[in-house]
């Protein structure tokens, strides 16, 4: 059942005891809308009249989600870099090659950056979709500094003319401090070349209220512009996605639904809140 029916549903019917609230606010606060938001959408279903409900309850909705753009940095005259990050496990790898071959399909010239150096399983994983995309990958030796691959790939891809460099970054380092520090030396070495136009941060939908925290620390620590969330296969798990732009302020640009390559939607706000009262 999508997130909002069972709460439709019950104000619909106008017998509401006070044991069915408490059931319902339970059943969303497990969904990892989390307390404050599940709190300000049970009390507009009880200030509402039946047949006013779902509107009052997706206008408010509508109102946490993000103003910005979700479009992805337009090509300019010259190079546009991408940035993809997230902590490891959250499908990062895979969505590099899924927008690469997203803006490949649109026309555009792209290369791979695997810059997550730290798990050879990650370079290798990248090379193999750069070999069935027939897109250039260009990698380091096992353990190498990511900035100098980057470097490396900045490089190559402004010489070639290329409209995008798409660039995976590592996950984890022994600190949290530790990658942070690493993705920042990331970024200065690009801008020292070509501005970076897009840091994407890649969050499973899975993870619940903890996605909300990786994406407070990202953002605390470099200039997210909006996110990718992956394995939103199911609006009931949609909760994560309206908490995060709740309390970021950014939007989400993509969702991925699987694994296959082109398995990445744009996130269409209205056809999402829409999913979450069918």
């Amino acid at each position: 059942m999508s997130l909002f029916k069972r709460l439709f549903n019950a104000v619909k019917s106008g017998t509401l005891t006070q044991a069915d609230w408490d059931e319902i606010r339970s059943n969303l606060i497990d969904s990892d809308l989390g307390v404050k938001l599940v709190d300000e959408v049970i009390a507009i279903a009880k200030a509402s009249k039946p047949d006013d409900a779902q509107r009052a309850i997706s206008d408010e909705i509508r109102s946490w989600l993000s103003a910005k753009s979700r479009e992805i940095a337009a090509p300019s005259d010259s190079l546009t870099p991408i940035l993809l990050v997230g902590v490891n496990g959250v499908g990062k790898t895979t969505t590099c090659a899924k927008i690469a071959n997203l803006l490949q399909k649109n026309n555009y010239s792209v290369k791979l950056a695997a810059a997550d150096t730290f798990r050879a399983a990650a370079v290798e994983q990248l090379q193999s979709w750069g070999q069935r995309l027939n897109i250039e990958v260009v990698s380091g030796k096992a353990n190498s500094d990511p900035a100098s691959v980057v470097f490396e790939a900045t490089t190559s891809a402004i010489a070639a003319n290329c409209d995008y460099l798409i660039i995976d970054t590592a996950g984890r380092l022994h600190t949290k401090q530790g990658l942070m520090d690493e993705l920042g030396k990331v970024i200065r070495v690009v801008e020292k070349q070509q501005p970076v136009k897009e840091i994407l941060l890649v969050i499973d939908a899975t993870t619940g209220q903890n996605g909300i925290n990786q994406a407070l620390t990202f953002i605390e620590a470099v200039n997210v512009t909006g996110f990718i969330i992956t394995k939103l296969d199911g609006s009931a798990k949609g909760a994560i996605a309206l908490a995060i732009e709740r309390r970021s302020g950014l939007p989400i640009k993509f969702i991925g639904t699987g694994e296959q390559v082109g398995d990445l939607q744009a996130f269409d706000p209205e056809q999402f809140i829409g999913s979450l009262f069918t």
